[in-house]
């Protein structure tokens, strides 16, 4: 997988080279785009448990994939089930017939990305073993951008040097903000702000979080797992991408800033930059061109 520092489940880690981000220019009929991708295991774990991918225009013509997930610390096989995770996203993407409706497709990769890290835990001895991963997935078509998340992985919106998320946390004290229990600063100093009410594996079904938001060009879409977005402020990933020289050159000052904050966790990030968009209408849930 490019951009993964390569990890060995029970070896003794030794010194890893510095991951060097992907990245790379694509044009289609209807989206013209840049984009970079990084992951890092951080500078206290020992293997990485967070896992990214994207897929190019295929089955759903003109439309680009990215997926990035993070494996649920204290469950077992954390990077068993990000990697199944993101790669059962784009296998079943790659397959997709056209002209299914965005938010449709992408909500049933999602759910079945969960159907399919489910049943690798059960299979993964005879008792079976509890196996959960957040994802965040977006799906960017025409000038459309639609997100899928579960968990506490975030796709951010960096537009006029404003980092604004599209996605909220599913955790337990942010369901708590949300009904009034607690509030913003509360939640931010509170222990168990990272403990998820929600992941992909532990049941047959999950609530999938879809919004579909319009691009323009110079918009910069961010997705990233917590190991960013909980040790670089929405404000200082927006100036990492504003005063670097590429795509590339951001994600590594993005995963750079968050080792040097913090470092305790895995740390994933990718950018996607739009450079031009078809612009398109809306009817009955399915684009049309504007002329």
């Amino acid at each position: 997988m490019r951009g993964i520092v390569p990890h060995h489940r029970g070896i003794p880690a030794e010194p890893l080279p510095d991951p060097q981000p992907t990245s790379r220019r694509a044009n289609t009929s209807t989206l013209e785009l840049d984009f970079a991708e990084l992951s890092d295991v951080g500078r206290v774990r020992g293997h990485n448990e967070d896992f990214l991918g994207h897929a190019e225009p295929g089955g759903v013509e003109g439309g680009w994939l990215f997926a990035v997930a993070d494996g649920v610390g204290g469950q077992e096989f954390g990077e068993v089930a990000s990697c199944t995770a993101v790669e059962t996203v784009v296998a079943g993407y790659r397959t997709a017939a056209a002209g299914e409706q965005q938010s449709a497709l992408l909500q049933r990769l999602v759910q079945a990305a969960n159907i399919k890290v489910y049943e690798t835990g059960r299979a993964a001895s005879p008792g079976g073993v509890p196996m959960a991963t957040t994802i965040v997935a977006c799906l960017l078509r025409y000038d459309r951008a639609t997100i899928a998340h579960v968990g506490d992985s975030r796709c951010y919106l960096i537009r006029h040097r404003n980092a604004m998320a599209l996605t909220r946390d599913h955790t337990v004290v942010n369901d708590q903000v949300r009904l009034g229990v607690m509030s913003a600063k509360e939640a931010a100093k509170a222990e168990t702000r990272h403990v998820l009410s929600r992941s992909l594996g532990l049941d047959l079904f999950v609530n999938v979080d879809v919004s579909e938001h319009q691009v323009t060009a110079g918009d910069v879409l961010l997705l990233c797992s917590d190991g960013l977005h909980g040790a670089v402020t929405p404000q200082d990933m927006s100036r990492a991408v504003e005063r670097s020289t590429g795509l590339e050159e951001a994600a590594k000052r993005l995963v750079d800033l968050a080792n040097e904050n913090d470092g305790r966790d895995n740390v994933s990030v990718q950018l996607i930059r739009i450079r031009n968009v078809e612009r398109v209408g809306m009817y009955r849930g399915r684009p049309y061109k504007l002329r």
